[in-house]
C-alpha cells in the first residue's frame, strides 16, 4: 500500500509522543498538598485532554506568580500559610496539634477545666469556634462542647488513623486540626466536640456596666 511504511512511522511516533505527554502529566505537581488538605486533579485519559492539561498547567503556573502577590485569604476567605510561617507564629505544641493532627495529653490543656464566659477561637486564624454556653464537663480531660457557634465554623473529615473510623474536626477557615466529634454528647445535639486546648484561644465576654438608675431631686 503506497505510503504504508510512512504511515506506520507516524503512528509509532504519535503513540510515543502521547505516552511521553501522559508521563509528564502524571509527574507534574497538580495541586496543593498539606497535612490538612489534599486536592489532586483527576487522571487525564484522552489524547486531546492531555494536550489541554499541559497547556492549562502552564497557564496556571504563569498566573501563579501573579496570584502569590494577592493575600491568601483575599480570594475565598481561607487562610493559607507556609509551614515555616505556621512554625514561626505558633508554639511547638500548637503547631504539632493544629498542623500535624497531634493530640495533647488529657487533663493537661489550659481549657479543659475552664469556666469563664466567652468565646473559644481558633489559635491559627482567630475564627470563632465555640461558646462557653455550650461547654460542659465530659470527663474526658479535653474541652468539650455540644455544638460550634456556627455549623460553617468547622469542617468534618473522615479519619481512619489507628484503625478506627472517627470524624475529625478542623477549622473551616485555616484547616487547623481541632479534635474529633463523637455521638455521645448531651442534649440538644447529642454530640461531643472533643477539642484540644492547644488549638484554641479564648476571648472573655464583655461585662455590661450596671445601668445607673435616674434620680430626681425632691422639691
Amino acid at each position: 500500500m503506497p505510503g504504508g511504511p510512512l504511515m506506520i512511522k507516524f503512528l509509532v511516533m504519535g503513540t510515543l509522543l502521547l505516552g511521553f505527554l501522559a508521563l509528564l502529566v502524571n509527574i507534574m505537581p497538580t495541586g496543593r498538598q498539606n497535612p490538612r488538605s489534599r486536592r489532586m486533579l483527576g487522571t487525564v485519559r484522552s489524547p486531546i485532554a492531555l494536550v489541554v492539561a499541559l497547556v492549562g498547567h502552564d497557564t496556571d503556573d504563569e498566573n501563579g506568580a501573579e496570584m502569590k502577590a494577592v493575600p491568601n485569604d483575599a480570594r475565598d476567605g481561607k487562610v493559607r500559610k507556609t509551614e515555616e510561617e505556621w512554625k514561626a507564629e505558633l508554639t511547638e505544641q500548637q503547631y504539632q496539634v493544629t498542623r500535624c493532627s497531634g493530640t495533647e495529653r488529657p487533663f493537661t490543656g489550659k481549657y479543659w477545666s475552664h469556666h469563664q464566659d466567652g468565646t473559644y477561637t481558633c489559635v491559627g486564624c482567630g475564627q470563632e469556634l465555640f461558646s462557653s454556653d455550650t461547654k460542659y464537663d465530659s470527663g474526658s480531660g479535653w474541652p468539650s462542647y455540644y455544638k460550634p457557634v456556627d455549623a460553617d465554623a468547622v469542617d468534618e473529615i473522615k479519619d481512619i488513623s489507628y484503625g478506627v473510623v472517627r470524624t475529625e474536626i478542623v477549622c473551616s477557615k485555616c484547616e487547623a486540626h481541632l479534635g474529633h466529634v463523637f455521638p455521645d454528647g448531651p442534649r440538644p445535639t447529642g454530640q461531643r466536640f472533643c477539642i484540644n486546648s492547644a488549638s484554641l484561644d479564648f476571648v472573655k465576654a464583655r461585662q455590661e456596666k450596671p445601668t445607673e438608675e435616674a434620680t430626681t431631686c425632691g422639691g
